[in-house]
């Protein structure tokens, strides 16, 4: 049975659409742009594309939806050295977002893909035509990309697919993260299933219980509270089913 329906879960919308589109985009384009080296024009063409891709991306990382933004995933060498070690025990806090190392990850990715960009831009121009530096760094920063970040990237979705028991893969394509429902009340996990105002407010990871929020968390765990039927907010006291009785 696959670990990922193996247990209750609850679901999160998480990804919008201009992060997934852009992440396949990605996929396809660096695909490409690997195949086609042969053939420079279309080559060119599709590190255009990717290049255009990266500063949309960007754009959105500032004015984009609450888990696109930088603001959300870019930690500082502390906290994802803080992330590591806790990875290391097994006590990692789970985050509905990137977690630090992916936030550090996507970085590296558009930093990277910029300068492989940039660089095949210039050699196209007379002034850099042909010039070794210029070569050199594109080809150095293309390297790194195939055969660095790429391979981590795949090794640390399949990692924390499995860890976690979250499909990251499908999570990309629907945008909706199928938290196991244990972690509501194990974890205190952050918002309500769909259908529900829920993740809109929510930033950065989930408490484990007992742990002490604050203002430094960037983090929300607020607990589930009852409903009536129109899904108001019920009362204190007795349970919605129970209200006109006795």
């Amino acid at each position: 049975m696959s670990p990922f329906s193996a247990v209750a879960r609850i679901r999160v919308r998480v990804w919008d659409p201009l992060v997934r589109l852009f992440h396949w985009t990605l996929v396809a384009g660096v695909g490409t742009a690997f195949l086609t080296e042969d053939w420079r024009s279309l080559h060119r063409l599709v590190g255009y594309g990717v290049l255009a891709a990266v500063g949309v991306r960007v754009l959105w990382g500032v004015i984009g939806s609450p888990h696109a933004r930088f603001t959300d995933f870019v930690r500082g060498p502390r906290e994802v050295l803080a992330y590591v070690l806790a990875l290391r025990e097994g006590r990692e806090p789970r985050y509905l977002g990137h977690n630090p190392l992916g936030g550090a990850m996507v970085i590296a990715l558009l930093v990277t893909l910029a300068t492989i960009g940039v660089s095949g831009w210039l050699l196209g121009l007379d002034v850099f035509w042909g010039d070794e530096r210029i070569e050199t760094l594109h080809a150095t920063a293309a390297h790194f990309l195939l055969f660095v970040l790429v391979p981590l990237h795949l090794a640390g979705v399949v990692w924390t697919s499995w860890r976690e028991r979250v499909n990251l893969v499908q999570a990309m394509i629907t945008g909706i993260k199928e938290i196991p429902a244990e972690e509501k009340e194990a974890r205190g996990i952050v918002g309500e299933p769909m259908g529900r105002p829920s993740e809109r407010k929510a930033k950065g990871a989930v408490l484990p219980r007992g742990r002490r929020r604050s203002g430094n968390d960037g983090m929300a765990a607020s607990a589930l509270a009852p409903r009536t039927e129109s899904g108001t907010p019920a009362r204190e006291g007795r349970h919605p089913s129970q209200r006109g009785l006795g």
